[in-house]
Protein backbone atom coordinates (compact mmCIF):
# COMPACT_ATOMS: atom_id res chain seq x y z
CA UNK A 1 0.00 0.00 0.00
CA UNK A 2 1.25 3.48 -0.81
CA UNK A 3 2.37 5.59 2.11
CA UNK A 4 3.93 8.99 2.51
CA UNK A 5 7.28 9.43 4.19
CA UNK A 6 8.81 12.66 5.49
CA UNK A 7 11.10 12.70 2.45
CA UNK A 8 8.14 12.39 0.09
CA UNK A 9 6.35 15.26 1.84
CA UNK A 10 9.49 17.37 1.45
CA UNK A 11 9.77 16.48 -2.24
CA UNK A 12 6.11 17.35 -2.82
CA UNK A 13 6.54 20.69 -1.05
CA UNK A 14 9.62 21.52 -3.13
CA UNK A 15 7.86 20.57 -6.37
CA UNK A 16 4.81 22.68 -5.48
CA UNK A 17 6.95 25.64 -4.42
CA UNK A 18 9.02 25.44 -7.61
CA UNK A 19 5.92 25.28 -9.79
CA UNK A 20 4.30 28.24 -8.02
CA UNK A 21 7.49 30.28 -8.30
CA UNK A 22 7.77 29.48 -12.01
CA UNK A 23 4.10 30.34 -12.58
CA UNK A 24 4.51 33.67 -10.78
CA UNK A 25 7.79 34.83 -12.33
CA UNK A 26 8.30 33.12 -15.71
CA UNK A 27 7.67 34.68 -19.08
CA UNK A 28 5.62 33.15 -21.87
CA UNK A 29 8.18 30.50 -22.84
CA UNK A 30 8.78 29.48 -19.23
CA UNK A 31 5.04 29.14 -18.66
CA UNK A 32 4.72 26.93 -21.72
CA UNK A 33 7.43 24.65 -20.36
CA UNK A 34 5.70 24.56 -16.97
CA UNK A 35 2.37 23.59 -18.54
CA UNK A 36 4.10 20.84 -20.53
CA UNK A 37 5.62 19.48 -17.32
CA UNK A 38 2.31 19.55 -15.45
CA UNK A 39 0.42 17.70 -18.19
CA UNK A 40 3.17 15.10 -18.53
CA UNK A 41 3.14 14.67 -14.73
CA UNK A 42 -0.56 13.74 -14.88
CA UNK A 43 0.12 11.15 -17.56
CA UNK A 44 2.99 9.53 -15.65
CA UNK A 45 0.93 9.46 -12.44
CA UNK A 46 -1.67 7.47 -14.36
CA UNK A 47 1.00 5.12 -15.68
CA UNK A 48 2.71 4.70 -12.30
CA UNK A 49 -0.62 3.71 -10.76
CA UNK A 50 -0.88 0.61 -12.96
CA UNK A 51 2.81 -0.14 -13.57
CA UNK A 52 4.31 0.69 -10.19
CA UNK A 53 1.54 -0.70 -7.98
CA UNK A 54 -0.05 -3.30 -10.24
CA UNK A 55 2.83 -4.58 -12.34
CA UNK A 56 0.93 -3.68 -15.53
CA UNK A 57 3.53 -2.00 -17.75
CA UNK A 58 1.41 -0.26 -20.37
CA UNK A 59 2.40 1.04 -23.79
CA UNK A 60 -1.04 2.42 -24.59
CA UNK A 61 -1.28 5.31 -22.12
CA UNK A 62 -0.12 7.75 -24.76
CA UNK A 63 -2.97 6.51 -26.94
CA UNK A 64 -5.40 6.91 -24.03
CA UNK A 65 -4.18 10.47 -23.64
CA UNK A 66 -4.86 10.93 -27.35
CA UNK A 67 -8.35 9.46 -26.97
CA UNK A 68 -9.08 12.06 -24.30
CA UNK A 69 -7.76 14.86 -26.52
CA UNK A 70 -9.73 13.76 -29.59
CA UNK A 71 -12.89 13.13 -27.56
CA UNK A 72 -12.67 16.63 -26.08
CA UNK A 73 -12.11 18.18 -29.51
CA UNK A 74 -14.92 16.14 -31.10
CA UNK A 75 -17.50 16.85 -28.40
CA UNK A 76 -16.78 20.57 -28.51
CA UNK A 77 -15.80 21.29 -32.12
CA UNK A 78 -18.10 18.89 -33.99
CA UNK A 79 -20.99 18.16 -31.64
CA UNK A 80 -21.08 21.71 -30.29
CA UNK A 81 -21.07 20.83 -26.60
CA UNK A 82 -19.70 23.25 -24.01
CA UNK A 83 -16.04 22.79 -23.00
CA UNK A 84 -17.06 21.65 -19.49
CA UNK A 85 -19.42 18.96 -20.80
CA UNK A 86 -16.81 17.99 -23.39
CA UNK A 87 -14.21 17.60 -20.64
CA UNK A 88 -16.45 15.36 -18.54
CA UNK A 89 -17.39 13.32 -21.60
CA UNK A 90 -13.76 12.92 -22.66
CA UNK A 91 -12.73 11.68 -19.21
CA UNK A 92 -15.64 9.22 -19.08
CA UNK A 93 -15.04 7.89 -22.60
CA UNK A 94 -11.32 7.43 -22.02
CA UNK A 95 -11.98 5.68 -18.72
CA UNK A 96 -14.43 3.29 -20.38
CA UNK A 97 -11.95 2.59 -23.18
CA UNK A 98 -9.18 1.91 -20.69
CA UNK A 99 -11.46 -0.40 -18.67
CA UNK A 100 -12.12 -2.52 -21.76
CA UNK A 101 -8.40 -2.68 -22.56
CA UNK A 102 -7.63 -3.64 -18.97
CA UNK A 103 -10.28 -6.34 -18.97
CA UNK A 104 -9.03 -7.84 -22.24
CA UNK A 105 -5.35 -7.75 -21.22
CA UNK A 106 -5.88 -8.75 -17.57
CA UNK A 107 -5.00 -12.40 -18.10
CA UNK A 108 -1.69 -11.65 -19.79
CA UNK A 109 1.54 -10.87 -17.98
CA UNK A 110 4.97 -9.44 -18.59
CA UNK A 111 6.00 -8.97 -22.21
CA UNK A 112 2.63 -10.28 -23.40
CA UNK A 113 0.79 -7.56 -21.48
CA UNK A 114 3.14 -4.92 -22.87
CA UNK A 115 2.65 -6.10 -26.45
CA UNK A 116 -1.12 -6.34 -26.05
CA UNK A 117 -1.38 -2.75 -24.82
CA UNK A 118 0.98 -1.65 -27.59
CA UNK A 119 -1.32 -3.29 -30.13
CA UNK A 120 -4.35 -1.45 -28.75
CA UNK A 121 -2.46 1.84 -28.87
CA UNK A 122 -1.32 1.36 -32.45
CA UNK A 123 -4.82 0.37 -33.55
CA UNK A 124 -6.13 3.62 -32.11
CA UNK A 125 -3.35 5.58 -33.82
CA UNK A 126 -4.01 3.95 -37.21
CA UNK A 127 -7.76 4.50 -36.94
CA UNK A 128 -7.46 8.19 -36.12
CA UNK A 129 -4.72 8.70 -38.74
CA UNK A 130 -6.84 7.21 -41.54
CA UNK A 131 -10.26 8.62 -40.58
CA UNK A 132 -11.28 11.87 -42.31
CA UNK A 133 -13.83 12.54 -39.57
CA UNK A 134 -10.94 13.27 -37.18
CA UNK A 135 -9.01 15.28 -39.75
CA UNK A 136 -6.65 12.46 -40.66
CA UNK A 137 -3.01 13.51 -40.75
CA UNK A 138 -4.05 17.18 -40.63
CA UNK A 139 -5.43 16.82 -37.11
CA UNK A 140 -8.05 19.07 -35.54
CA UNK A 141 -7.76 22.73 -34.61
CA UNK A 142 -9.86 25.53 -33.17
CA UNK A 143 -10.16 23.84 -29.76
CA UNK A 144 -11.57 26.02 -27.00
CA UNK A 145 -10.46 26.19 -23.39
CA UNK A 146 -12.76 26.05 -20.40
CA UNK A 147 -14.65 29.24 -19.72
CA UNK A 148 -14.09 30.15 -16.07
CA UNK A 149 -14.69 33.88 -16.41
CA UNK A 150 -17.62 33.55 -14.00
CA UNK A 151 -15.01 32.71 -11.35
CA UNK A 152 -12.77 35.55 -12.44
CA UNK A 153 -10.30 33.19 -14.18
CA UNK A 154 -9.24 33.77 -17.78
CA UNK A 155 -7.76 30.52 -19.05
CA UNK A 156 -6.72 32.15 -22.32
CA UNK A 157 -3.94 33.73 -20.26
CA UNK A 158 -0.90 31.42 -20.04
CA UNK A 159 -0.22 32.21 -16.38
CA UNK A 160 -3.81 31.48 -15.37
CA UNK A 161 -3.83 28.27 -17.41
CA UNK A 162 -0.57 27.14 -15.78
CA UNK A 163 -1.99 27.72 -12.30
CA UNK A 164 -5.17 25.90 -13.32
CA UNK A 165 -3.15 22.89 -14.52
CA UNK A 166 -1.17 22.94 -11.27
CA UNK A 167 -4.38 22.85 -9.26
CA UNK A 168 -5.73 19.98 -11.37
CA UNK A 169 -2.48 18.06 -10.91
CA UNK A 170 -2.78 18.47 -7.13
CA UNK A 171 -6.30 17.03 -7.22
CA UNK A 172 -5.17 14.18 -9.47
CA UNK A 173 -2.36 13.33 -7.05
CA UNK A 174 -4.75 13.28 -4.08
CA UNK A 175 -7.20 11.12 -6.01
CA UNK A 176 -4.44 8.70 -6.99
CA UNK A 177 -3.29 8.37 -3.37
CA UNK A 178 -6.90 7.81 -2.26
CA UNK A 179 -7.33 5.00 -4.80
CA UNK A 180 -4.09 3.30 -3.81
CA UNK A 181 -5.00 3.47 -0.11
CA UNK A 182 -8.50 2.12 -0.68
CA UNK A 183 -9.55 -1.50 -0.69
CA UNK A 184 -9.17 -1.54 -4.46
CA UNK A 185 -5.59 -0.29 -4.19
CA UNK A 186 -4.69 -2.85 -1.53
CA UNK A 187 -6.20 -5.58 -3.68
CA UNK A 188 -4.13 -4.37 -6.63
CA UNK A 189 -0.94 -4.58 -4.58
CA UNK A 190 -1.86 -8.08 -3.48
CA UNK A 191 -2.51 -9.11 -7.08
CA UNK A 192 0.90 -7.78 -8.12
CA UNK A 193 2.66 -9.86 -5.48
CA UNK A 194 0.64 -13.07 -5.87
CA UNK A 195 -2.32 -13.47 -8.20
CA UNK A 196 -2.84 -17.10 -7.21
CA UNK A 197 -3.10 -16.27 -3.52
CA UNK A 198 -5.56 -13.43 -4.14
CA UNK A 199 -7.60 -15.64 -6.43
CA UNK A 200 -7.66 -18.33 -3.74
CA UNK A 201 -9.03 -15.74 -1.33
CA UNK A 202 -11.99 -15.23 -3.67
CA UNK A 203 -10.86 -12.04 -5.39
CA UNK A 204 -11.88 -11.45 -9.01
CA UNK A 205 -8.43 -10.60 -10.28
CA UNK A 206 -9.33 -9.48 -13.79
CA UNK A 207 -11.95 -7.09 -12.41
CA UNK A 208 -9.45 -5.45 -10.05
CA UNK A 209 -7.02 -4.91 -12.91
CA UNK A 210 -9.70 -3.58 -15.21
CA UNK A 211 -11.09 -1.18 -12.59
CA UNK A 212 -7.69 0.30 -11.79
CA UNK A 213 -6.79 0.48 -15.48
CA UNK A 214 -10.05 2.34 -16.10
CA UNK A 215 -9.33 4.86 -13.33
CA UNK A 216 -5.82 5.31 -14.69
CA UNK A 217 -7.32 5.89 -18.14
CA UNK A 218 -9.54 8.64 -16.77
CA UNK A 219 -6.45 10.49 -15.54
CA UNK A 220 -4.77 9.99 -18.92
CA UNK A 221 -7.91 11.29 -20.64
CA UNK A 222 -7.88 14.37 -18.43
CA UNK A 223 -4.24 14.98 -19.37
CA UNK A 224 -5.18 14.63 -23.04
CA UNK A 225 -8.03 17.13 -22.76
CA UNK A 226 -5.74 19.63 -21.04
CA UNK A 227 -3.12 19.08 -23.73
CA UNK A 228 -5.74 19.82 -26.38
CA UNK A 229 -6.73 22.99 -24.54
CA UNK A 230 -3.10 24.00 -24.19
CA UNK A 231 -2.09 23.74 -27.85
CA UNK A 232 -5.65 24.25 -29.18
CA UNK A 233 -4.67 21.74 -31.86
CA UNK A 234 -4.20 17.97 -31.91
CA UNK A 235 -2.77 15.50 -34.39
CA UNK A 236 -2.54 11.67 -34.59
CA UNK A 237 1.04 11.86 -33.33
CA UNK A 238 -0.42 12.26 -29.85
CA UNK A 239 -1.54 8.60 -30.01
CA UNK A 240 1.76 7.22 -31.26
CA UNK A 241 3.54 4.59 -29.17
CA UNK A 242 6.49 6.94 -28.70
CA UNK A 243 4.36 9.06 -26.35
CA UNK A 244 3.75 5.99 -24.20
CA UNK A 245 7.42 5.10 -24.40
CA UNK A 246 8.42 8.58 -23.25
CA UNK A 247 6.00 8.33 -20.32
CA UNK A 248 7.49 4.97 -19.34
CA UNK A 249 11.00 6.45 -19.53
CA UNK A 250 9.89 9.25 -17.20
CA UNK A 251 8.43 6.79 -14.68
CA UNK A 252 11.60 4.68 -14.64
CA UNK A 253 13.83 7.75 -14.54
CA UNK A 254 11.96 9.24 -11.60
CA UNK A 255 11.20 6.14 -9.57
CA UNK A 256 8.66 3.39 -10.25
CA UNK A 257 5.98 2.95 -7.60
CA UNK A 258 6.67 6.19 -5.72
CA UNK A 259 4.23 8.67 -7.37
CA UNK A 260 6.57 11.49 -6.37
CA UNK A 261 9.42 10.11 -8.45
CA UNK A 262 7.60 10.17 -11.81
CA UNK A 263 6.75 13.84 -11.28
CA UNK A 264 10.43 14.54 -10.62
CA UNK A 265 11.19 12.55 -13.77
CA UNK A 266 8.74 14.72 -15.75
CA UNK A 267 10.57 17.85 -14.59
CA UNK A 268 13.96 16.33 -15.44
CA UNK A 269 12.96 15.12 -18.92
CA UNK A 270 11.22 18.31 -20.07
CA UNK A 271 13.99 20.58 -18.75
CA UNK A 272 16.70 18.40 -20.27
CA UNK A 273 14.84 18.26 -23.57
CA UNK A 274 14.51 22.02 -23.89
CA UNK A 275 17.98 22.85 -22.58
CA UNK A 276 19.87 20.19 -24.53
CA UNK A 277 17.92 20.68 -27.76
CA UNK A 278 19.26 24.23 -27.84
CA UNK A 279 22.79 22.81 -27.79
CA UNK A 280 22.54 19.63 -29.83
CA UNK A 281 19.89 17.84 -31.90
CA UNK A 282 21.05 14.58 -30.30
CA UNK A 283 19.54 15.31 -26.90
CA UNK A 284 17.84 11.90 -26.99
CA UNK A 285 21.31 10.36 -26.73
CA UNK A 286 22.02 12.18 -23.48
CA UNK A 287 18.66 11.17 -22.00
CA UNK A 288 19.25 7.59 -23.14
CA UNK A 289 22.65 7.46 -21.46
CA UNK A 290 21.12 8.89 -18.28
CA UNK A 291 18.40 6.24 -18.33
CA UNK A 292 20.96 3.47 -18.88
CA UNK A 293 22.96 4.80 -15.94
CA UNK A 294 19.87 4.78 -13.71
CA UNK A 295 18.97 1.22 -14.72
CA UNK A 296 22.52 -0.10 -14.37
CA UNK A 297 22.85 1.46 -10.93
CA UNK A 298 19.97 -0.77 -9.77
CA UNK A 299 18.45 2.25 -8.06
CA UNK A 300 14.72 2.86 -8.40
CA UNK A 301 15.16 6.02 -10.40
CA UNK A 302 16.35 9.41 -9.21
CA UNK A 303 13.98 9.63 -6.28
CA UNK A 304 14.43 5.97 -5.39
CA UNK A 305 18.19 6.51 -5.16
CA UNK A 306 17.68 9.55 -2.92
CA UNK A 307 15.30 7.59 -0.69
CA UNK A 308 17.76 4.70 -0.44
CA UNK A 309 20.70 6.96 0.45
CA UNK A 310 18.86 9.01 3.05
CA UNK A 311 17.02 5.97 4.40
CA UNK A 312 20.30 4.08 4.88
CA UNK A 313 21.80 7.00 6.79
CA UNK A 314 18.73 7.33 8.98
CA UNK A 315 18.74 3.60 9.73
CA UNK A 316 22.42 3.72 10.63
CA UNK A 317 21.91 6.70 12.90
CA UNK A 318 18.92 5.02 14.54
CA UNK A 319 20.91 1.84 15.11
CA UNK A 320 23.74 3.83 16.66
CA UNK A 321 21.32 5.49 19.05
CA UNK A 322 19.47 2.32 20.05
CA UNK A 323 22.54 0.04 20.23
CA UNK A 324 23.30 -0.83 23.89
CA UNK A 325 26.59 0.62 25.08
CA UNK A 326 29.15 -1.81 26.54
CA UNK A 327 29.54 -1.55 30.30
CA UNK A 328 32.94 -1.52 31.96
CA UNK A 329 33.72 -4.47 34.20
CA UNK A 330 34.59 -3.57 37.82
CA UNK A 331 38.28 -3.71 38.60
CA UNK A 332 39.60 -5.99 41.36
CA UNK A 333 40.53 -4.16 44.52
Amino acid sequence: MFRHTPLRYIALALLAAGALFQAATAGYFGLEILIEILILAMLVLALDMVAGFGGMVSLCHGALMGVGAYAFATFGGILGLTPLVSLVGAIALTGATAWVIGAVCARSHGIYFIMATLAFGQMAYSYVFQTPFFGGDDGMGGIERLDLTALGIDLTDSRSFALFCLGVLGLVYLATVAVLRSGLGRSLTGVMHSEQRMRALGLTVWRVKADVFGLSGMIAGLAGALSAMHIMYISPGLLDWTVSGEALVVVILGGLGTLVGPMIGAVALVVLKHELSAITPYWHLVVGLLLIGVVMSRANGIFGWIEAQIGARLDKRLNDITRPQPTEEPRDA
